[in-house]
């Protein structure tokens, strides 16, 4: 079980590097970046940044090299966020959550029009009016 401390210095480091890469980093490399969620070790000196990034494969692995290589600037920008005895070192973990769920909303979109439409049929055949009138 995560103590709270390392629950709220993980959401700390979110915020921080999420507005970072938001505001700060200009590297072309780095675009189209979503900071999911940060996982902190129990004695808070590695964290994971799990990000989700938009584009094919190549796109996102050129985005992790950029990401990393903007490690230590992220890591001085948290050190003045969260007061401890070490300021965690960062690595970056790409998120496949977002990607996954994108293509399962398209498999079951793919499935679901063909229920709708027959179910549509069904309440013509009823004879009922799916939108009633408004006076």
């Amino acid at each position: 079980m995560t103590s709270r401390r390392v629950l709220k210095a993980a959401e700390a480091i979110r915020e921080v590097v999420s507005m970072a890469i938001l505001t700060d980093l200009h590297d072309p490399r780095i675009e189209g970046v979503t900071v999911t969620f940060v996982e902190v070790s129990p004695d808070m000196r590695v964290a994971k940044v799990h990000v989700s990034v938009m584009g094919d494969e190549a796109a996102q692995k050129l985005c992790l090299m950029g990401l990393q290589s903007s490690a230590g600037y992220l890591q001085q920008k948290v050190s003045k966020r969260i007061d401890t005895r070490y300021t965690p070192v960062i690595r970056f973990e790409l998120d496949m959550g977002v990607k996954k769920s994108i293509a399962i909303a398209k498999m079951l979109g793919d499935v679901l029009p063909e229920e709708e439409s027959s179910n549509s049929d069904n309440t013509h055949d009823l004879g009922e009016d799916p939108l009633p009138e408004v006076d």
